[in-house]
């Protein structure tokens, strides 16, 4: 779903002028409850000071993303792309970048994980697949890599070995809702599984448009699912070496990739009949075992 404006602006016109910053927040406040995630940015376990600053990241990203898949839009993209510079110059117009302009400003965020994101929107426009799985991590340190390491930066934390963390834990969550996800993907033409682990189990494209999962497919997602799983559970170290309430959103994000996994496997993988998701229980249970400080899969 298109991200929907507040009736009566018009955000972004040349000439328009900067809406009052606590009304920006705002505006990316209600951006981000209006849009159903599987783990919000901004969980209920993330300190309230910080929550205003993650809606704004996640506005950026979000609706860039309805850009790219709503849209289908690289001339929206570009246009995007040029009102961050105008932020980053400290000449911002479009709420979001009003409050990103000031986190920005705040906590001395860098320009390329913004500028990342909108290359990866972009390769969803022209979309091509991957040939391989290095092929899709040049993707995901794109597409999900960098927000984690915005998170990171929010909070001070600015060194490789918490980074190399976080990515593990962005990758493997963005391939669990690849998975989750693939009978949506394929009726927009992405197929995301890497063509070559689909001839190695026998499977193709057409099987995919027919819905038909065989046991190669099934075999194949097996082995994708616990690749993923491995990605959440090296990357979930990091609460170990960040922020007690920080290290509780990691938790849950990195247990709620775990959760879908779980997931796929109680449909038997078949993601054609059934999209797998996560039941209230499981956010409950995610929640406790976050409290806790525990990862259990």
């Amino acid at each position: 779903m298109v991200a929907q404006r507040p009736a009566g602006a018009a955000w972004g016109r040349a000439g328009a002028c900067a809406p009052e910053l606590a009304e920006a927040y705002r505006w990316c406040a209600a951006l981000a409850r209006s849009h159903y995630e599987n783990f919000t940015i901004a969980s209920w376990l993330m300190p309230r000071r910080m929550r205003p600053h993650m809606h704004a990241i996640y506005a950026y990203a979000r609706m860039a993303d309805d850009f790219a898949d709503e849209e289908v839009s690289l001339e929206k993209l570009d246009g995007w792309e040029r009102e961050l510079e105008l932020a980053y110059q400290g000449r911002p117009r479009h709420p979001v970048f009003v409050a990103l302009a000031d986190t920005v400003r705040r906590f001395d965020l860098p320009r390329q994980p913004f500028l990342d994101l909108l290359e990866a929107f972009r390769r969803d426009v022209n979309f091509a697949g991957f040939e391989s799985k290095e092929e899709m991590h040049g993707y995901t340190r794109l597409s999900a890599e960098p927000v984690g390491r915005l998170v990171l930066y929010l909070f001070g934390y600015r060194d490789a070995e918490r980074q190399r963390l976080s990515d593990a834990v962005c990758t493997g969550l963005q391939l669990t809702n690849f998975w989750q996800d693939i009978a949506r993907d394929l009726a927009k033409g992405r197929i995301y599984l890497p063509r070559r682990d689909l001839a190695r189990f026998g499977c193709s494209a057409e099987d995919l448009r027919a819905g038909r999962p065989g046991a190669g497919f099934r075999a194949l997602m097996r082995e994708e699912v616990e690749y993923a799983r491995a990605l959440l559970r090296r990357g979930a170290d990091l609460y170990r070496l960040v922020d007690r309430r920080l290290g509780r959103d990691v938790l849950i994000f990195a247990g709620g990739g775990l959760a879908i996994a779980r997931a796929l496997e109680r449909v038997g993988f078949d993601v054609f009949r059934q999209r797998p998701t996560l039941r209230p229980f499981d956010y409950l249970k995610l929640g406790m075992r976050a409290l806790c400080g525990r990862l259990d899969d």
